[in-house]
């Protein structure tokens, strides 16, 4: 088993661990990842040090303690946390009822339809945060919602 650190291009960086490598690169090709906090599916690998231990012997004073898990989140936190994620699934489903999707073409599908080049209509898919920005500047409205997965 391998652990990586990733990031989401939402900038959410998290863990994941995997067979081996490959394993790992068949699952980001296939879009299989998804980051835990928004459930975008463009992950990579985030830079990460590697572990370097001092030889066969490691003192137990050398090795740095985990940090402290996060305290265990109240009933009305968990109540809170459940409604956010019941509304970005309906927010999913209205999107999906209502617009067309364009995949990887929305950058340019949403500058045709911002100057009059084709149907005026609403559309989502998918485009880099780089893409989005220069989207934005040019006076494009655009937003990016946390896309959840629907199994989960």
């Amino acid at each position: 088993m391998i652990l990586f650190d990733l990031k989401c291009s939402q900038g959410h960086r998290f863990e994941g661990w995997f067979r081996n490598g490959a394993a790992y690169e068949a699952q980001a090709a296939a879009r299989a990842i998804t980051c835990p906090l928004c459930g975008d599916v463009h992950v990579d690998k985030a830079p990460m040090a590697p572990a370097i231990t001092k030889g066969a012997r490691v003192r137990e004073k050398d090795v740095a303690a985990p940090p402290s898990p996060p305290p265990p989140a109240s009933d009305t936190e968990k109540a809170a946390q459940a409604e956010i994620l019941r509304h970005l699934r309906e927010l999913r489903s209205h999107v999906e009822k209502n617009a067309d999707y364009v995949g990887e073409r929305f950058a340019d599908e949403a500058r045709k339809i911002h100057y009059g080049e084709a149907e005026g209509r609403a559309i989502y898919g998918e485009t880099s945060v780089e893409q989005a920005e220069a989207l934005r500047e040019e006076g494009v409205p655009v937003a990016s919602i946390p896309w959840l997965p629907t199994e989960n």
